[in-house]
């Protein structure tokens, strides 16, 4: 009892000192600007700009200080992983005791890929003599009948490969009432009693052995965590755009993961996928509300994982992360449009939480959880704000509106910020001997960091310009639904892109312009936020062909350590990234170190 309230105690002094460093780097930074604007006094434009600018400030001022405090963690605890999610392994060399169903939840998906993954999840469990304790359900919600034609026929397959070794079930909905949230409730009140916990995977999940059975582990240990998500990073892939996106997301997910962990504890996140449950809790305090009035932001919860998430809280259980990087899998976005798109999804779910900040009972972190996912995508509006009044305000001053010194001072504090995840996990990597190896050697790192950044400076102003229009609409009864997801690599039409991207482009056009009428050794460092929209049709093409992703593939540049060494759990998959076209151009040296039955709901 000592422990568990020293424990307490412990974390409090943690979200304290947490939230104590946000507030003062959020007064510091509004001081900062706000005697950038100080010239002239202050005009109502002045201050809608330091509006603005407070806006876009949480989540830049989070993801630094989760950086920071990450990577502190990574060098200096001996195990940064229990130094986070201080709860029971369980013992690895005991059989496991718990009946586990695995959740493959699905949409007119591409069948032969998802029976591809499937079967070498099924197969290594088999390997591992464990699969009497898991249960395969294939949860559809297609409504295209050729597409759940072929899912049945993979269940089909399923069954009759690992017949009296793992049980495999389908099911799909004719209604797809709740979308995803609603498609794992109907399972849970369908088969729920049958099992103690469900591991849930998107189409595009992928999961070894190990890490199945070692969540698995964890949770027969813990009674009072009721959601425990793994630390998912992307498969190898042959897509231009999600090769550069997912390596950033690498090096900027660990400590961002380690750091957020270090405050969050026990009112951790859940993703939605890669993540498993306490069936029994889940099922009588997750129920998602169905949001009255009409409208988009009404209606079905889009981005259910977080309020499922703080409800689990709420119940009195545990939700937790595990920052392990292995063994736990997903597929990137293909492309720029899809990238977009399920962006636009998550956009709107997020919104959607307003209507949930009086719910009763919630813990004090969940409700900061929640007002944070909405200022995640607010903040894209109030950046375009931002950059359009700055541009503006200095258009139509006959004196200069802004401290130079302070100005360049608040850019360079700012930029740091933003990158800091980034750069964290990169001082880890170049600290660290077999992660400069795993990574592909120090300049591969280097050099692939570098383009990173400035892809990512790219990629920003097009996303905000999305948010912002999307958010827009929004006001107008525009709503994105859940439809069917791209996975493949294929190159995008032209004129479909150019039909989707013109705003951005337009966007781009304006800030050249302005660009050009100004000091280029005064605004040279945004110069991609006008370049990125102004290109964003030849980006979106040109990273979805093939041909891009095999040369970048074969560069060797934004390397991840499954292609440095290919762990066994993936050669099942046959990943044209590991299989194509891999040579590398550069050395080491030279770069310096069960029964199917269906059942129609």
């Amino acid at each position: 009892m000592t422990a568990f309230k020293g424990s307490i105690a412990s974390m409090t002094a943690r979200r304290v000192l947490f939230f104590a460093l946000l507030a003062v780097s959020f007064v510091g930074l509004g001081a900062l600007m706000t005697v950038t604007l100080s010239p002239g006094g202050y005009t109502p434009l002045d201050l809608f700009i330091l509006a603005c600018f407070l806006i876009t400030l949480p989540w830049t001022i989070i993801g630094f200080w989760n950086a920071v405090i990450g990577l502190l963690v990574m060098r200096l605890a001996k195990n940064p992983v229990d130094a986070v999610c201080p709860i029971e392994h369980g013992n690895a060399d005991r059989r496991l005791t718990s009946s586990t169903a695995l959740l493959s939840c699905v949409r007119n998906e591409d069948a032969a890929s998802l029976e591809a993954n499937l079967s070498a999840m099924v197969a290594q469990l088999i390997r591992a003599d464990e699969a009497r304790h898991f249960t395969l359900y294939v949860l559809s919600d297609t409504d295209m009948n050729d597409i759940a034609l072929q899912e049945q026929q993979m269940t089909a397959r399923l069954t009759e490969r690992f017949a009296g070794q793992m049980e495999v079930i389908y099911r799909r909905r004719s209604n797809n009432r709740g979308f995803k949230a609603g498609n794992i409730e109907d399972f849970c009140d369908r088969w729920g009693d049958r099992h103690d916990f469900a591991l849930v995977l998107d189409a595009d999940s992928y999961m070894s052995a190990e890490a199945i059975t070692g969540l698995v582990r964890r949770m027969e240990a813990n009674p009072k965590v009721g959601i425990l998500q793994s630390l998912v990073v992307g498969l190898p892939t042959d897509s231009a755009f999600a090769r550069v996106f997912q390596f950033g997301m690498r090096l900027g997910m660990r400590s961002y993961t380690i750091g957020s962990a270090w405050w969050q504890g026990d009112c951790g996140p859940y993703w939605g996928h890669n993540a498993i449950l306490r069936i029994q809790p889940f099922k009588e305090h997750c129920r998602l509300p169905e949001l009255p009035g009409k409208g988009p932001l009404s209606g079905t919860i889009l981005s259910h994982d977080q309020v499922e998430a703080v409800l689990m809280r709420r119940a009195g259980f545990e939700v937790r992360v595990l920052p392990l990087e292995t063994g736990s899998y997903e597929a990137n976005p293909p492309h720029l449009l899809e990238f977009i798109r399920r962006d636009l999804r998550w956009c709107q779910g997020n919104l959607q939480y307003r209507r949930l900040l009086g719910l009763p009972g919630l813990k004090p972190i969940s409700r900061a959880q929640l007002v944070l996912a909405i200022l995640m995508f607010l903040g894209s509006p109030a950046w375009i704000g931002f950059m359009t009044a700055a541009a503006i305000l200095g258009m139509v001053t006959d004196y200069m509106p802004y401290r130079a010194d302070t100005g360049a001072a608040l850019f360079f504090t700012v930029l740091t910020m933003v990158f800091a995840p980034k750069l964290a996990t990169v001082a880890d990597v170049l600290a660290r001997k077999d992660l400069r190896r795993a990574f592909g050697g120090p300049v591969r790192v280097l050099l692939s960091v570098g383009a990173e950044i400035v892809y990512a400076a790219m990629l920003a102003p097009i996303m905000a310009v999305a948010h912002t229009l999307f958010m827009g609409g929004l006001l107008f009864g525009k709503s994105i639904g859940w439809g069917a997801q791209a996975r493949g690599v294929q190159r995008l039409p032209v004129l479909l892109t150019l039909q989707k991207l013109w705003p951005q482009t337009l966007f781009g056009l304006a800030g050249l312009a302005w660009l050009s009428g100004q000091d280029l050794a005064l605004v040279w460092p945004v110069i991609p936020v006008a370049i990125g929209p102004l290109l964003a049709t030849i980006i979106a093409i040109g990273t979805s062909t093939p041909t891009l992703g095999r040369i970048a593939v074969r560069s060797t540049l934004w390397r991840i350590p499954e292609e440095t060494t290919p762990p066994e759990e993936l050669q099942a998959l046959h990943l044209p990234a590991l299989t194509k076209g891999t040579a590398p151009m550069a050395t080491q040296s030279d770069l310096g170190q069960g029964d199917a039955k269906p059942v129609e709901a």
